[in-house]
């Protein structure tokens, strides 16, 4: 993976680049739609290709690890193979599951004791065999194994957590020193800033991470119930220690404005459920605000889903059509919405990359912001 820093905003500390892979090129700043299960929800790899068009899609090691299983993956050559997609894919390495599904496993030095939600039964991931897995899985960039702290969480323990998270990422590397990639192309370790919303731990943690000398550095742990003022400022401080030749990913986030305050902080690259899950409850993101397409109001709104149209379904369905579909409880409703809502967040990245080539992000993002909080 190579990755070229082309220009950094001057009024903020937005930056656009280019991230090469053996898929193809990631343009930064970027958002990857989440193909948890090996599926953009309710989504065509055709649509996803030819209509949202990302550059990297969004993989998830605990969920295809217990399904489809790594033979099967293994069996088809790969997840690229095995959806039919041929651009890049990024796993999270199934550290997040640490934190989501907190009633149902045991953290010990070793690994983690999970519980699944499927059929109750037992399985332990390490930082070995979550590399393993993802060796399996055949992602273009893949995770290290990490302890994502909840909130609040309390000092003492963010601080324990974190010495486990660098342990584990030493181990991480080690393994992909160890085990070749299986596909006949190149695999690239991201390793993960923690740290919770501690300030002092958040830059230790950064500098810990800056000295792996990895291609590229993510940030976790954050986007989970804490405020966004404090999001901000966690990202700031690891901003301003990772190096600023490498690819951050900021992971889980988020809003659309989360997505242009993280921008004007240094991330180059996030990914969130949240425009495909919103969608599916009728929520539609738009640059003028927000629309829940459930509300009466737009019973006998015959005018277009959103006249910009970021893709087709924009200007060939209604307002009121849309919400019909939600009423009578048809699929269709939810796809229209989920291609909606991913092309609005492909389009509102690549419009910060435009206005960060051209110089004026910061007077761009300003305006925007005051727009999308509205609730239409």
């Amino acid at each position: 993976m190579v990755f070229t820093l082309e220009t950094t905003d001057s009024s903020s500390k937005a930056r656009a680049g280019i991230l090469i892979t053996d898929h193809g090129s990631i343009h930064t700043p970027i958002f990857m739609p989440v193909g948890t299960a090996a599926t953009v929800k309710g989504v065509h790899q055709k649509e996803l290709k030819e209509v949202v068009n990302p550059d990297v899609i969004l993989g998830n090691t605990y969920h295809l690890y217990l399904r489809p299983g790594t033979s099967i993956l293994e069996q088809a050559g790969g997840l690229h193979r095995f959806m039919n997609w041929d651009r890049p894919i990024l796993t999270d390495s199934g550290g997040y599951q640490v934190y989501s599904l907190s009633a149902n496993r045991k953290i010990k030095e070793e690994g983690v004791k999970f519980k699944s939600h499927i059929d109750g039964s037992y399985h332990f991931f390490t930082p070995e065999n979550a590399i393993s897995i993802q060796r399996k899985i055949g992602a273009d960039i893949i995770m290290a194994f990490d302890e994502c702290t909840p909130y609040p969480c309390d000092y003492e323990y963010a601080k324990k957590s974190m010495y486990r998270t660098h342990r584990w990422l030493e181990r991480c590397i080690e393994q992909d020193q160890k085990e070749p990639p299986l596909y006949g192309y190149s695999q690239t370790l991201f390793p993960i800033v923690q740290g919770s919303v501690f300030k002092d731990l958040r830059e230790q943690s950064a500098e810990f991470i800056a000295k792996q000398n990895a291609p590229a550095n993510a940030i976790g742990g954050l986007s989970v119930g804490e405020p966004a003022e404090e999001m901000y400022a966690m990202t700031d401080v690891v901003c301003d220690v990772l190096p600023l030749d490498k690819p951050r990913y900021l992971m889980g986030v988020g809003t659309p404005i989360n997505l242009l305050e993280n921008i004007a902080l240094g991330v180059d690259m996030f990914d969130c459920v949240m425009p495909t899950r919103n969608a599916r409850n009728g929520m539609l993101f738009t640059a003028e605000g927000i629309i829940n397409i459930k509300n009466k109001k737009w019973e006998t709104d015959f005018s277009p889903i959103d006249p910009t149209g970021y893709c087709f379904a924009d200007l060939e369905y209604s307002k009121a059509y849309v919400r019909h579909l939600f009423t009578v409880n048809e699929m269709l409703g939810k796809q229209i919405c989920t291609l909606h809502n991913l092309s609005f967040y492909l389009w509102l990245v690549r419009e910060a990359r435009k206005h960060i080539l051209a110089g004026d992000f910061a007077s761009w993002k300003s305006k925007m912001v005051s727009q999308l909080n509205h609730r239409l």
